[in-house]
């Protein structure tokens, strides 16, 4: 009967050391995707701060040229 008992014992921390592994591996995968999302996000946000500054200069030149105009 002991050994029964002791069988399933070690099967039981196979079976819960098996999860620990697959837990381990799926955090370090789901880190590395949140990583990709954040790297993408940052290149995102530079994209669209560079067409901001882009067209804040346009803004600026057609002022420009209107006040320009406008004293001739």
């Amino acid at each position: 009967m002991k050994l029964v008992k002791l069988a399933v014992v070690v099967a039981a921390l196979g079976v819960l050391a098996g999860c620990g592994v697959e837990t381990a591996g799926t955090a370090a995968t789901s880190a590395a995707i949140k990583k990709q999302e954040i790297e993408q996000g940052k290149n995102s946000l530079q994209q669209a701060q560079q067409k901001i500054d882009a067209a804040a200069k346009q803004v600026e030149a057609a002022q420009a040229r209107a006040a320009a105009d406008s004293n001739k």
